[in-house]
């Protein structure tokens, strides 16, 4: 078997919203363990195609594709082209999506339909194509990236991301079902990550408030929330379906 044919026989994943922060780090991850990894961008194309290079150097063979995943039409595109590379796709990770903070009484129906445009309609549109190949090779794992504020965390300036990510859970449960039995189907939900977009914006005595709600005294890594993407895109967690796992660190009053 030829070099290129080795290559090319590695499992596959996509991950949208891959051009930075948790996505890519994911993506990075992933390519450790030998995938061949699609990084999904929307306007970080810049980060997606530095990543693509840190990829090519590890010995996979990555690519790179400019896609708005809550258009239809382009999610087709997509999903052609990775299959017209690589013949599948093994793993999808639904990362990409939008944060458009503002108090609930300052919130329009603009940014609420395009949150929830991105963050639901994209996860689904992405599910569905990709989903539709993985049931008919009778393989696939999808892991939807929700959040602790879709379960019980409530932010004043975020009430659009908190409905879009319950209905990724609500997603991630019907999806289980529907592309059952070959596919897995879980969800993680991040509590406080402390990615360079969370935190930029925050005084030091909020972020100290939130770490000393959290039980292991620290705030989360993009690396935390990617080593257990890894492990659920992995065939030891063949048995873990339709579940909603929180990475939290654990929150005082919780249990």
């Amino acid at each position: 078997m030829y070099l290129g044919e080795i290559m090319m026989d590695r499992k596959v994943v996509l991950v949208t919203g891959a051009g930075r922060g948790i996505g890519s780090v994911i993506a990075l991850e992933m390519a450790k363990e030998g995938y061949n990894v699609v990084l999904n961008y929307c306007h970080s194309e810049d980060g997606a195609n530095q990543l693509c290079k840190q990829l090519t150097a590890l010995g996979t063979q990555p690519m790179t594709y400019q896609c708005d995943i809550s258009n239809e039409n382009d999610v087709k595109n997509m999903v052609d082209a990775v299959v017209k590379k690589y013949g599948h796709i093994d793993v999808l990770v639904n990362n990409a999506a939008v944060s458009i903070d503002s108090l609930f009484r300052d919130k329009t129906v603009d940014d609420f339909k395009k949150t929830l445009d991105v963050n639901v309609v994209g996860t689904f549109l992405v599910s569905k194509y990709v989903g539709e190949i993985m049931y008919d090779n009778h393989y696939g794992k999808i892991i939807n990236l929700s959040s602790t504020n879709g379960i019980n965390t409530y932010y004043p300036m975020c009430v659009d991301y908190d409905v879009s990510k319950a209905g990724i859970i609500s997603l991630t449960h019907n999806l289980a079902v529907q592309f059952a039995p070959y596919v897995n189907v879980n969800a993680v939900a991040p509590g406080f990550i402390a990615t360079e977009s969370e935190v930029k914006d925050m005084d030091e005595e909020f972020i100290r408030q939130e770490e000393e709600k959290i039980m292991v005294g620290r705030a989360g890594t993009e690396l935390d929330v990617a080593h257990l993407v890894k492990f659920l895109a992995s065939d030891n967690a063949r048995f873990i379906n339709n579940q909603v796992i929180k990475i939290d660190g654990g929150i005082y009053g919780d249990c």
